[in-house]
């Protein structure tokens, strides 16, 4: 009961701070629109580069990282001060930031895909991790110019290399694998359209 209590508290604001979206939050401000409203209308980092170019993409990540980056610290350094479990803090805590991220209380729960915030939160976990799971997105990303294919193998990365090189146990790993599993649903739409070859690619140019 103790352990279930400091988790939540470590969750809750992870929850809450997840929910900010950085996509929203630039485009209303700097440019006066809701990412919403156009493209693909998802408010990530992706939609917002083809939307609004690179001008305010910089502000999305500092955005998204911030809010990734404080909870799950946050989360590691409670959970190793008082049960000495850094990493399950790390984990199960970042698996309730890509909570707030995708289905965040202040949207309306309709909110990013959590790419940005799990690729943030394997840096926190473990830079080899971090390094592979990358890795994989890029080069997939260079050769198919699909970045929802590139994210979800990037993903899968994630939980497969953690269990090869051994970090933590059980526990971190199913939360591993539930940041995966959510990242993958959260992409169900972007499969089907893979499937039926109807997937935009991604350019570096910003759309019209």
């Amino acid at each position: 009961m103790r352990f279930l209590l400091f988790l939540l508290a470590a969750a809750l604001p992870a929850y809450m701070l997840g929910s900010v979206n950085g996509a929203i939050i630039t485009s209303k401000y700097l440019y006066r629109k809701d990412i919403r409203n156009y493209g693909s209308g998802n408010p990530g980092l992706t939609n917002f580069y083809r939307v609004f170019g690179k001008g305010g993409a910089l502000l999305v990540v500092a955005i998204d990282v911030f809010k990734t980056v404080a909870p799950v610290l946050f989360g590691g350094w409670l959970l190793g001060r008082y049960f000495d479990m850094t990493l399950l803090g790390r984990t199960a805590t970042g698996f309730f930031v890509m909570m707030g991220h995708c289905y965040p209380l202040y949207y309306r729960f309709e909110g990013g895909k959590g790419v940005m915030a799990v690729g943030t939160i394997l840096f926190i976990v473990d830079w080899r991790i971090a390094l592979i799971s990358w890795g994989m997105f890029i080069i997939m990303t260079a050769v198919t110019r699909y970045v929802s294919l590139a994210a979800i193998l990037g993903i899968i990365a994630y939980p497969v290399s953690q269990h090869f090189l051994k970090l933590g146990g059980l526990w971190e790993l199913c939360a591993a694998v539930a940041c995966t599993i959510l990242l993958i649903a959260r992409h169900h739409a972007n499969i089907g359209r893979l499937i039926r070859k109807e997937e935009s690619k991604f350019s570096f140019r910003r759309a019209r």
